[in-house]
């Protein structure tokens, strides 16, 4: 079974619009309670409420449980799918804790590695990336990939627009995959729907933003994004899995590896990402999104192109990938006059 374009395209739209409206109605809240102060890793200089993400992972939740009450049929798993957002949404409410008052680094990861762990455990028994590795052993290393993977979405949310030019396109993606019937219809369904909600969220955290997502918006989103790519790669698409967020991948694990290099304390916060560095050499935000913005689209067609049983075809996609995110990292690098 798969979904069409035409049952994706209202889903999408009751998202970003119950989305913006959640936002109108929470902002005077947020504004008054949950105020982001300019610190280390900040790019703002002044106060900005965040809490944007409970719009986002709100809309998201209540669309698709809609679609579950009245359109069962399109829902393959409902157990996976529900069990799924319950983790979602309980790291939404690690998310709302820590943006009011920020928790220490061993509770905020245990809590994170324990919604990983439920989305792990509900995966298909079936599911296997690498069949030649022990079930055991690939279920542990999806978990700590994880676990990384939601926390990366957090650290790249740290200039305006960047996450809506990530996610926007990874979902969109991930949307299309599913009408081809490389993805369950539940995932298309998630995935559409995330992408309805944050281009809901768009209009207020453009330059300059009048909102952020923060960590109740870029934790959940995050883990949504694991488990929709994890699904991808479980459907033989590894390539494709790697493609979608190589950006995110290639940015972060960099960054990690030069402040080791370095002998920085990586636990602190710093501004030391590509697309940070980017605003110190020159570019404006809108500059440095708008290039992410066009890599993602170029890693979104390269992922499509990987789609089949060819390994020379996935290897040379994954190939252009690097060059695209290696061009793009480059760019990002250069200093402006």
């Amino acid at each position: 079974m798969t979904v069409t374009a035409q049952q994706l395209v209202l889903p999408a739209a009751a998202a970003a619009v119950i989305s913006a409206v959640l936002i109108l109605l929470l902002r005077p809240f947020l504004a008054r309670y949950a105020l982001a102060r300019p610190n280390a890793r900040s790019s703002h200089a002044t106060p900005t409420p965040q809490g944007g993400g409970i719009a986002v992972i709100g809309a998201s939740t209540l669309v698709v449980a809609c679609l579950l009450v009245f359109l069962p049929s399109l829902f393959d798993d409902p157990r996976q799918l529900a069990l799924t957002f319950a983790a979602t949404l309980g790291l939404a409410i690690v998310g709302v804790t820590d943006d009011v008052r920020p928790l220490e680094a061993a509770p905020r990861l245990i809590l994170q590695a324990a919604a990983v762990a439920v989305v792990i455990a509900v995966l298909p028994a079936t599911l296997r990336i690498v069949p030649i590795m022990p079930w055991w052993l690939e279920r542990v290393l999806l978990l700590i990939g994880g676990v990384w993977f939601v926390n990366l979405v957090n650290f790249m949310d740290g200039i305006d627009w960047i996450t809506v030019a990530e996610v926007v396109p990874v979902t969109a993606a991930l949307a299309v995959f599913g009408i081809a019937g490389e993805l369950p219809p539940q995932a298309a369904l998630t995935a559409i729907v995330l992408c309805g909600a944050m281009l809901g969220f768009a209009p207020f955290n453009k330059p300059v933003a009048r909102l952020f997502l923060g960590d109740v918006g870029s934790l959940p989103i995050g883990l949504l994004l694991t488990w929709l790519l994890i699904l991808l790669a479980g459907r033989g698409h590894l390539a494709a899995a790697l493609l979608l967020p190589l950006y995110y991948l290639a940015d972060t694990g960099l960054t990690l590896v030069r402040r080791l290099a370095a002998g920085e304390p990586v636990t602190q916060a710093h501004r030391s990402h590509f697309y940070q560095r980017a605003c110190d050499l020159g570019l404006s935000v809108t500059q440095i999104v708008g290039r992410v913005f066009g890599a993602n689209i170029a890693l979104a067609l390269l992922a499509a192109l990987s789609l089949g049983t060819s390994h020379w075809r996935q290897a040379a996609a994954l190939a252009a990938g690097c060059a695209v995110v290696w061009l793009l990292l480059r760019d990002l690098s250069r200093k402006r006059a």
